[in-house]
C-alpha cells in the first residue's frame, strides 16, 4: 500500500533528535492558552499518564480515542486518549498502560510501549500529563471493551485521516467568558480540540518530519 506507516518509522518519529516539540503544539493550542505551569503557583500539579495505542486494521494503522460520557464531572464528552492519574507508587508508564486496560479492555500484557512523548501540562485542572506510545504488539485489531462508568464510544482513527491537512479545522468559540480561536481536529464528525489535540499535533509532526525523510511512496 503505498505511504504505508511502520512502526519503524514510528520508533524513529519518537526519537527524532532537537525535534521542536512546543512548535508542534503551537499549531493546535487555542491562543493565548498557558504552556507551562505558573512557576509561582501554590502546590503542585497532578499528575497522570495517558496512551496513543496503535494498531493494525485492513493494513493501515490507527490509533484509539474515547469519547467520555456526558454525565461525568470533568471533561464530559471530550474526545481524549485513554489515561488518568498515577497511583501511589506507580510508573507513568505503568499507568497509562493500566488506564487503557481499565477503559477500553485491552490487557497490558498485549501492549508493547515504543516511545514517549513530552508531558502536556492542563491549566484548567492544574494536571500534568505524561503521553506514552504503544502497540498492541499481534499487529491485529483489539477486541475493545469499553468502561461503561467512563467511556460512550471507543473511536478508531487512521493516521492517514489524521495526517491530512484537510482534518484540521479553525472556529471562533467562546470559551471560560472569551471569544478565542480554537484549532480541532474533525474526526469523524467529533471535535478533537484541546490536550488530546496538542498531543495529536506533537505525535503527527514528528510523523511527517520522519516522512520528508523517506521515498515518496512505500512503506515509510
Amino acid at each position: 500500500m503505498p505511504d504505508q506507516i511502520t512502526i519503524a518509522r514510528v520508533k524513529q518519529a519518537l526519537a527524532l533528535p532537537g525535534f521542536d516539540s512546543m512548535s508542534a503544539r503551537r499549531q493546535m493550542s487555542p491562543l493565548g492558552r498557558p504552556i507551562r505551569r505558573e512557576p509561582n503557583q501554590p502546590g503542585q500539579a497532578r499528575v497522570g499518564g495517558v496512551l496513543i495505542l496503535l494498531f493494525c486494521r485492513e493494513g493501515e494503522m490507527y490509533l484509539v480515542l474515547t469519547r467520555r460520557r456526558e454525565d461525568l464531572n470533568a471533561h464530559a464528552g471530550q474526545i481524549s486518549f485513554p489515561g488518568g492519574r498515577q497511583d501511589d507508587g506507580e510508573s507513568l508508564a505503568n499507568t497509562a498502560v493500566r488506564e487503557a486496560h481499565e477503559e477500553i479492555g485491552v490487557p497490558p500484557d498485549a501492549i508493547t510501549l515504543i516511545g514517549r512523548i513530552e508531558p502536556l501540562y492542563i491549566p484548567p485542572s492544574d494536571f500534568e500529563v505524561h503521553p506514552f506510545v504503544g502497540w498492541y504488539h499481534n499487529g491485529e485489531r483489539p477486541s475493545f471493551i469499553p468502561s461503561e462508568s467512563e467511556v460512550a464510544e471507543v473511536l478508531e482513527v487512521s493516521l492517514r485521516h489524521l495526517l491530512d491537512p484537510a482534518t484540521r479545522v479553525v472556529e471562533r468559540w467562546n470559551l471560560r467568558g472569551a471569544e478565542l480561536d480554537v484549532p480541532f481536529y474533525d474526526v469523524y464528525g467529533h471535535k478533537v480540540w484541546g490536550a488530546t489535540a496538542i498531543m495529536l499535533s506533537d505525535f503527527l509532526a514528528r510523523l511527517r518530519a520522519v516522512r520528508k525523510l523517506a521515498p515518496a511512496a512505500g512503506r515509510w
